[in-house]
């Protein structure tokens, strides 16, 4: 599986916010309902938490596709 490169400016995002970088959804208030009926997998291990802190080379998978996190934070 390939894995796309989520770039963050910061030390950290939230998985609602991964989701919409990634273009899952359009706004946060929709990250509970998705998270609800779709499995996202976070290093691994199912998560449903949208307030998850994702840090860098943190990995996520959801619906076949691989993403990981990479932050510019500390460059």
């Amino acid at each position: 599986m390939r894995r796309q490169k989520i770039k963050i400016k910061t030390n950290y995002i939230t998985l609602s916010q991964f989701l919409k970088l990634a273009e899952f959804i359009q706004t946060g208030g929709e990250a509970k309902y998705f998270l609800f009926e779709n499995e996202v997998l976070v290093n691994g291990e199912r998560d449903m938490r949208r307030g998850r802190k994702l840090y860098n080379g943190d990995e996520i998978v959801l619906e076949n596709e691989g993403f990981v996190v990479e932050s510019d934070e500390d460059k």
